[in-house]
């Protein structure tokens, strides 16, 4: 039988034009993961998340030969009286006295783990080695919170008990009902800042399961929380304003009130005082937090700003003024094009040490607020518009103070860069030291990590059916010279 023959009994048995029988009729699926579809995944997975580890990508790190704990001496002063050096005939000079610190610093080991299951491993052949992406990932985040402990890791510096609110109503400025008003305010280091949550509340103790099944208590960064203070609401547009005297070691406050014994969380403030112009939104009632000090964190080694806010080590600290309650003391321009806190600071450094810190670190908050008042002096000389060759006409909107002139060094002034860091809160600044201008000094590096051991990966038996992986760190940050760091806190926001 011909092919003609044949589309005409196909034809006459369908009833119909046996084109239409034989089409494809499809349309392009609306989701890319149904129908008769190519999937177009690009490979490798792409990892969008910051890696930010300034302190960790500068400081030195040196190999350490065991022992619990770094030791070293420094000479920190020769002469201190200012003993005379003259001498009569035939007579010896006069001792000088020198002062000498012994300095500690014990080892801690950092890590954190991570783990792939059988099935999780099979269904990504071919697409991507989730066990090197697994391992990559806790290198990452190890190294992230090593930056958080270089900054503000404490071990050492216990805030004790948070000192009592002073608190003031008004008749007028919120929605306060009439009452009796409580607060109770809880002080917060690095950790509790950073741990802290209107909604989610202040940690006073966290206890963290390990994947081996044991467990670690350590303080969560809160100091013990204050007694109450009190003060008379006058409502229905009532409002209150409360202050504590500023702890040193604290970079923010927690607050809590409502009537005495319902006191709720409803701020977080990084100034020693809060306005309070409604009910707090927090479910975390100051009842709920433990009668005792957590600020301290055993398991880690003092970071920068613990070194400068415990006294013990010598290092330069300043404080804001309380100011107007609710709004604390923002920094102040001189006029000039310079910041009159910032060039008290730098001139403490000279007058007291004579050097000149190296870098400035601060918050974005910090910086806008700088560069306002830069901006706004009244001296033109404090600002200078570059353009390139290539750019003539070309004037680009906005402003970033990325250094400051420091007046008070020796040979001339000095160009302070300043950086912006993810971890430093707003309401402070750090003052940074990496190179002594001490010739003689023995010090190669202002500031170092003394590692027993450097990252390491571990990878762990089989126990269930999940390729278990640890990344490890053990050392500690070893400061030469304390005093050659500082910090400034309580900084208002404007």
């Amino acid at each position: 039988m011909s092919n003609l023959a044949i589309l005409e009994a196909v034809k006459a048995a369908l009833g119909g034009n046996p084109a239409d029988f034989l089409r494809k009729d499809w349309n392009q699926p609306s989701s890319a993961i149904q129908g008769i579809n190519y999937y177009d995944l690009e490979a490798p997975a792409k990892q969008l998340y910051p890696v930010i580890t300034p302190l960790r990508n500068r400081i030195a790190r040196a190999k350490a030969r065991g022992g619990i704990q770094a030791n070293w001496r420094a000479v920190t002063g020769i002469n201190i009286n200012g003993t005379r050096p003259g001498v009569s005939q035939g007579n010896r000079g006069a001792a000088i006295q020198t002062t000498v610190q012994n300095y500690t610093a014990a080892f801690a080991a950092l890590g954190l783990e991570d783990f792939v299951t059988f099935e999780a491993d099979l269904a990504a052949e071919g697409f991507q080695d989730v066990k090197a992406l697994a391992v990559e990932g806790l290198l990452r985040s190890v190294m992230i919170s090593e930056e958080q402990v270089l900054l503000g890791g404490n071990a050492s510096l216990a805030l004790g008990t948070t000192p009592t609110p002073s608190v003031t109503g008004s008749t007028t400025g919120g929605t306060l009902a009439t009452q009796t008003l409580s607060v109770i305010c809880v002080a917060l280091t690095l950790d509790g800042y950073q741990n802290a949550s209107v909604a989610g509340g202040v940690p006073g103790t966290i206890t963290k399961t390990n994947t081996d099944g044991s467990t670690d208590t350590i303080g969560g960064g809160s100091a013990q929380k204050s007694a109450n203070g009190t003060a008379s609401i006058t409502g229905p547009t009532g409002s209150a304003t409360a202050t504590v005297t500023a702890v040193r070691g604290a970079v923010a406050y927690a607050w809590y009130w409502a009537t005495a014994g319902s006191e709720v969380l409803g701020a977080i403030t990084t100034i020693n005082s809060v306005l309070i112009t409604a009910n707090a939104t927090g479910t975390q009632t100051a009842a709920s937090m433990p009668s005792s000090d957590n600020s301290k964190n055993l398991l880690v080694f003092d970071g920068i700003l613990t070194q400068v806010f415990n006294s013990t080590y010598n290092g330069y600290f300043a404080s804001q003024a309380t100011g107007t309650a609710g709004t604390g003391t923002p920094l102040t321009s001189d006029a000039a094009g310079g910041i009159v806190e910032i060039d008290a600071d730098l001139k403490q450094f000279w007058d007291n040490l004579r050097l000149s810190p190296t870098d400035i670190y601060m918050s974005s908050q910090e910086m806008q607020n700088i560069g306002k008042k830069i901006l706004a002096a009244n001296s033109t000389a404090a600002q200078r518009f570059v353009f390139q060759y290539t750019d003539q006409g070309v004037l680009a909107g906005g402003i970033m103070v990325r250094s400051y002139l420091n007046k008070f060094a020796m040979n001339g002034a000095v160009e302070i860069p300043i950086h912006l860091h993810p971890n430093v809160p707003p309401g402070t600044i750090l003052y940074y030291t990496d190179k002594l201008p001490y010739p003689l000094s023995n010090v190669s590096q202002v500031l170092r990590v003394l590692a027993r051991r450097e990252y390491y990966q571990i990878e762990w038996p089989l126990r269930t059916r999940k390729y278990e992986y640890g990344v490890y760190c053990d050392e500690v940050l070893q400061n030469y010279f304390p005093p050659a760091f500082g910090v400034r806190t309580n900084i208002g926001n404007g």
